[in-house]
């Protein structure tokens, strides 16, 4: 499942990139938790947790379902 995430990743880091940031990603946990850090101007953005849930979270659950939540780490 880790190979999934990077790749849908990936498809979303062009957006983040053109703000000025990025995002890594840190785990994949066997009952579908992923950990990721936000990056770059990401990383100081009072925007950064909304980034998390409703943009790379929701992204990635449309993508691979057996995605349970997203986390900063």
């Amino acid at each position: 499942m880790r190979e999934q995430v990077q790749s849908a990743l990936d498809k979303i880091r062009p957006t983040l990139q053109r703000d000025g940031g990025d995002v890594v990603l840190l785990d994949v946990s066997d009952d579908g938790v992923v950990t990721v850090q936000l990056t770059g101007a990401c990383k100081g953005c009072p925007m950064s947790q909304m980034t998390l849930k409703n943009g790379i979270e929701k992204f990635l659950r449309s993508e691979i379902p057996e995605i349970k939540r997203v986390e900063a780490g």
